[in-house]
């Protein structure tokens, strides 16, 4: 985006620095602008007292126009910061999405993991109790046996 602004406004040599005014706050006027459009005013009737709140009509054209293009630059400057945030948190995002791709893959692993170790397990606990009724029934048959040779 930095490459289509004018060159005019990347000039910083004929700009007035935001000294000259004062009170100025770009929210404010901002604001102000979007009441009045809500109310059902346009654009072009807001006079210079909305746009420079405290020396208006004591500014001449030029000076104006260089308050607006610092203005410009400015909002300009914070526009491709934000941007450029905007980017970073996009990436961010893609970064998570792709490492909760990752942890849901791993918990289905996981899960098949545990699934097939809880059948196994059944499965042995089935054994051990065959294997203990067949040792059992051999503890009795010994038992017997040990009679009958008495």
């Amino acid at each position: 985006s930095s490459k289509i602004r004018n060159p005019e406004v990347q000039s910083a040599d004929d700009v007035a620095g935001l000294e000259d005014c004062i009170d100025f706050s770009l929210a404010k006027t901002i604001r102000k602008i979007e009441e009045k459009l809500e109310k059902g005013g346009s654009p072009d009737c807001l006079d210079n007292n909305d746009i420079f709140p405290s020396i208006g009509n004591e500014m001449g054209a030029e000076a104006q126009i260089r308050l607006l293009k610092a203005k410009l630059r400015v909002t300009q400057e914070e526009l491709d910061s934000v941007v450029c945030e905007c980017r970073k948190k996009d990436d961010e995002n893609q970064n998570l999405k792709s490492r909760l791709k990752d942890m849901e893959e791993e918990n289905t692993r996981l899960q098949r993991t545990i699934s097939m170790q809880r059948s196994q397990t059944e499965k042995y606990k089935m054994l051990s109790q065959e294997a203990n009724k067949k040792s059992e029934m051999l503890q009795q048959e010994v038992i017997a046996l040990e009679k009958v040779l008495q």
